[in-house]
């Protein structure tokens, strides 16, 4: 039986005579759309198996500045949103779990159901806030490639497959080098363009031994208002073991109701 360190060796036999002769060397085989997708996933915080950032959320509302500090932790696509300042929102909750999702607050005699499209913080709705699972909630439609501030990009056109998720259609670019999201443009139910996202990679974590990139910015603007901005920040992104405990709802609420909030 040959070994299989005689087949490593007869394979880099190969490809240096490829290389020698001037030829192209074999192609290595291209990443999957969702793959693509998936990857861009976990670098705005989806499908890790543990992880925990600090959000600071700036807004203008009514024309006056803004500011609220979260903590988020997260495990696969669900999360607990804890709202830290300033002092009205402490204790404010909110818990995502297999895509439906509950508000608690102090006062409260139970957590109240809302949809992922409901507005918590400037324009910033709570699917914004956790991470939004593109490789399985939606269907690529079409796709392209198109350059972005110079950088090439894949650029998808996807469409929602669960009636839960925060956005019905999205145009959305990633980066073909660093496969990370870099732009994105969502749309309502009839069509029409209802906010723009930008999004920054200046946070690293370091996962199955290698240093990632991963989300520090997203800065959303609104289609009808310029002055319509809400910047969210991500502080110190830790990996951590997250126990099931944490995504328990114990008291009984109501369904989640479909709401567009626009």
């Amino acid at each position: 039986m040959i070994s299989r360190f005689k087949i490593k060796m007869g394979v880099l036999f190969i490809f240096m005579i490829f290389v020698i002769a001037g030829l192209p060397a074999p192609v290595v085989m291209a990443l999957t759309t969702q793959e693509i997708l998936k990857k861009a996933d976990e670098a705005r915080g989806g499908n890790f198996d543990g992880l925990e950032w600090e959000m600071v959320i700036d807004t203008v509302e009514k024309g006056r500045p803004r500011q609220r500090t979260l903590q988020v932790t997260l495990r696969g696509y669900d999360a607990v949103v804890e709202f830290l300042t300033p002092a009205e929102t402490k204790g404010m909750k909110l818990l995502v779990v297999d895509r439906n999702m509950w508000f608690s607050k102090p006062g409260l005699s139970m957590p109240v159901a809302i949809s992922a499209r409901q507005k918590l913080a400037g324009g910033a709705a709570g699917g914004d806030i956790a991470a939004t699972n593109y490789v399985a909630d939606y269907r690529v439609i079409h796709e392209a490639e198109e350059v972005l501030s110079g950088e090439p990009c894949y650029l998808y056109d996807l469409s929602a497959i669960e009636k839960k998720v925060t956005y019905e259609r999205i145009k959305y670019w990633i980066s073909k080098e660093r496969l990370v999201g870099l732009k994105a443009e969502f749309y309502t139910v009839s069509g029409k363009l209802f906010k723009t996202a930008l999004f920054e990679y200046d946070n690293r974590v370091f996962v199955q031994g290698q240093n990632r990139p991963f989300i520090s910015k997203m800065t959303i603007t609104g289609a009808l208002l310029k002055d319509d901005v809400t910047i969210m920040t991500y502080r110190k992104p830790v990996l951590k073991k997250v126990p099931d405990e944490m995504f328990h709802l114990n008291l009984p609420v109501k369904k989640p109701e479909e709401k567009d909030n626009r």
